[in-house]
């Protein structure tokens, strides 16, 4: 059995090199659709991954409740140049998180101060961060030199600061950089680290921190820099009072992210006569993500598989043709007692073969594609193995599919027919 096989595996592979031009054209709606489903596939599960990886720095157990300004409060501050801002989240926000609800195992309170940093000449718009030494340990960033802040810092209100690697670039580049003083506004801080930037936000969720953060201690931010913030644009002052921009709590266990996020949010609208806050749940938006990396993939793999559709009409076709060119010889292999069950696998023997052929060639055509995509867009591609396994299984699906009708109208000729064709 397996020798005949071997045998229908050669003499179709012999007879598609009698035509290779036809062959290979035929092969390439093949290979473009194998091609094509690899490469959508992998651009989209990069996409989906790094999307994916975003929100799972941000803490599976964490809640992040951001400050923000109401429209009533932007019209009236933009009609009146001596109207003071007042919104956001309160320090009192953060005593009653930690009180109230027994899963918050810890908060982290953020102040969000805009400067200009100097050193020398150099000089940068940066965003002062002021928090607490826990904001390294919930929001995770690598340290790339010197140290985070500690709470011998926080506790006696040290002029330190931690600066992002894209702020340490442009300011210490050519410099010391860990022990460097750096001017912010008018006062004087010490580096004493360097953590490693926040990527580009990307989906719907907000990154908690930018390229240009300075971070220091909450309790030197509001030494320094007192509670007002004024932000000088156009010739006017915009004088904002907001205690605290951002609150992370993180919670004790994944099972009670959903009930501690409805919890806070309700004690906040108690509290809060205006909506000036908003709350972030990475697990919330990690399972939405996922549920859009699922949905992306099918929607991505049809799309693709269309042209494997294509290819396999076209495999058809010739194959179609190729029994009405070969008639005669049908009608030869019949006389001398060919079974029809024989001349079926003959020519099913021969659209396999071809499609397989084309399914591995589009397998490295789908494997070059996404290198190429990441290397002149930088864009993250990550190539599953099921997409390699289930285009190869679809080509030599298609191959059995498209070549049945073919091969079974061979079979059917009849050998008188078949002997008088010209």
């Amino acid at each position: 059995m397996s020798r005949l096989f071997f045998r229908n595996i050669l003499l179709g592979v012999k007879t598609l090199l009698l035509h290779k031009l036809r062959s290979l054209l035929t092969m390439l709606g093949v290979v473009f659709g194998v091609g094509s489903v690899i490469a959508m596939l992998s651009v989209g599960e990069g996409l989906s991954r790094d999307a994916l990886e975003r929100i799972e720095k941000l803490g599976t157990t964490n809640i992040i409740v951001d400050s923000i300004k109401p429209v009533a409060e932007t019209s009236r501050q933009s009609s009146s140049r001596s109207f003071v801002s007042m919104y956001g989240l309160k320090y009192a926000d953060e005593q009653r998180l930690r009180e109230q609800f027994p899963m918050v195992i810890r908060t982290v309170p953020v102040r969000r101060v805009p400067k200009q940093a100097r050193v020398g000449e150099r000089m940068l718009d940066i965003q002062v961060v002021g928090t607490t030494p826990e904001w390294f340990e919930l929001v995770q960033r690598p340290m790339l030199a010197g140290r985070d802040l500690t709470w011998e810092d926080f506790n006696t209100n040290a002029p330190v600061c931690v600066l992002t690697e894209y702020g340490a670039r442009r300011m210490l580049a050519g410099e010391h950089t860990i022990g460097q003083t750096l001017l912010i506004g008018d006062k004087a801080f010490e580096v004493v680290g360097i953590v490693q930037q926040a990527e580009d936000a990307a989906g719907s969720f907000q990154l908690p921190d930018r390229k240009t953060d300075a971070y220091i201690p909450l309790t030197t931010c509001r030494n320094r820099f007192g509670e007002m913030i004024v932000e000088h644009s156009d010739g006017s002052n915009k004088r904002e009072l907001v205690e605290l921009h951002q609150i992370i709590a993180q919670v004790n266990d994944i099972d009670h992210v959903r009930a501690a996020a409805a919890g806070i949010g309700r004690m906040l609208d108690h509290f809060h006569e205006k909506q000036d806050f908003e709350l972030q749940v990475p697990l919330e938006q990690l399972r939405m993500a996922e549920e859009t990396r699922r949905t992306m993939s099918i929607v991505l793999g049809s799309i693709a598989g269309i042209s494997l559709l294509v290819g396999g009409i076209g495999i058809m076709n010739i194959m179609l043709a190729s029994v009405t060119e070969r008639t005669r010889e049908i009608g030869i292999r019949r006389a001398i007692g060919a079974r029809k069950r024989q001349i079926v696998a003959q020519f099913l023997t021969e659209t396999v073969v071809l499609s397989a052929i084309g399914g591995l060639i589009g397998v490295g055509f789908g494997l070059l594609v996404p290198m190429l995509i990441t290397a002149a867009t930088g864009m993250p591609t990550v190539t599953p193995m099921y997409s390699i396994v289930l285009s190869l299984g679809i080509s030599a699906g298609v191959g059995v599919v498209f070549g049945l009708y073919p091969a079974a109208r061979a079979a059917n000729l009849d050998p008188i027919v078949a002997l008088r064709h010209e």
